[in-house]
């Protein structure tokens, strides 16, 4: 006699779907974008073009 079939269990379950994404506005540019965290006061978010132009330095 066996019970359930084994490794479906559980209620944990966590979704990789899409991100969700929040406004923001760029801190160099002043551009509205979109970024996958919610946006702190106090620290500055930049849109994809000045992210890349300011990782390099």
């Amino acid at each position: 006699m066996a019970h359930g079939e084994g490794g479906h269990g559980g209620g944990f379950r966590r979704s990789f779907g899409p991100r969700e994404m929040h406004d923001a506005v760029c801190a160099d540019c002043g551009k509205e974008c979109q970024v996958p965290f919610k946006p702190q006061e106090g620290r500055p978010v930049y849109c994809k073009d000045c992210y890349q132009k300011h990782k390099k330095f």
